[in-house]
């Protein structure tokens, strides 16, 4: 492609004018693709304060977070969840996120009967799932 030079004199061809569309198109097309390929991290909505282990197992990003806070109250997608509502609420995350595995966040002044019960609600659900535990990172 070769540039032409603009003539000094007054007037102008519609060919010397630079087009922006296809550049424009460009950047919107990046746009739309990192906004469909970039991995949002969902929290659970409380603080927990967790346990410290040794074992270092990595979960993949896309989790399905649970948490347990201190009062045993179980938290999903940042909202409170009885007990009688775990298994409609683990279904619903699960047709959001089929492969996302299942991590559970529990704070050390939790009942081991929470923590039981939930297990066992997951355990009737689909008995395949594997719960992770996470733990406080050194």
């Amino acid at each position: 492609m070769a540039r032409r030079k603009r003539s000094s004199g007054g007037s102008e061809s519609e060919g010397d004018d630079i087009n922006l569309t296809p550049m424009l198109d460009v950047v919107f097309i990046l746009l739309i693709f990192f906004i469909v390929t970039a991995q949002f991290i969902k929290e659970p909505g409380v603080d927990i304060v967790r346990t410290d282990v040794e074992n270092d197992a990595d979960v993949k990003p896309l989790a399905i977070l649970v948490a347990i806070d201190d009062n045993s109250d179980i938290y999903m997608d940042k909202r409170l969840v009885q007990p009688n509502e775990i298994e409609f609420r683990l279904r619903e995350l699960r047709e959001d996120n089929p492969k996302g595995e299942l991590v559970l966040q529990i704070d050390n002044k939790a009942t081991a009967e929470s923590l039981v019960e939930f297990m066992d609600t997951v355990k009737n659900i689909d008995g395949s799932t594997r719960i992770n535990v996470s733990t406080a990172q050194d």
